[in-house]
């Protein structure tokens, strides 16, 4: 065994000029290890670049599927529920987002008026935007 390391010292007069990390000989020498590189033919080595063209493609299509999951879904939702609130008729069952099922009996601008009790011809206003369900439309 001719070579070993220094883990810690007790005298200071025997500690060494510098503290290192190198493996020491038995006479006190720190020994080196040349490692030769794999590319002997002098040329020299060129490290690697953290960031190039191929990490922009990634972030690029990361965005795409953002725009896709984040922006797309919900508009898409928005503009069939503002086709389907266009589309509403007279005497279409509705139901709105609260969960009240009624009949279309008038429809001003955005606001629609839903018959809710027969027996007793009770009449609510709504906003268009409240109508959640063309329930004449999905029986179709």
């Amino acid at each position: 065994m001719d070579n070993f390391w220094i883990i810690a010292q007790a005298d200071a007069n025997q500690a060494p000029s510098r503290i290192s990390s190198e493996p020491v000989a038995a006479d006190g020498e720190t020994t080196t290890t040349v490692v030769q590189d794999a590319n002997a033919t002098g040329t020299p080595v060129r490290p690697r670049r953290p960031f190039g063209p191929t990490n922009f493609i990634f972030i690029g299509l990361m965005l795409v599927v953002m725009y896709m999951l984040l922006f797309r879904g919900p508009r898409k939702k928005q503009q069939q529920h503002k086709q389907m609130v266009q589309a509403l008729q007279k005497n279409d069952r509705v139901r709105t987002i609260g969960g009240i099922i009624g009949t279309v009996v008038d429809i001003k601008g955005d606001e629609v008026t839903l018959k809710v009790d027969e027996s007793t011809n009770t009449k609510i206003r709504v906003a268009s935007s409240a109508i959640g369900r063309n329930m004449s439309k999905d029986k179709d």
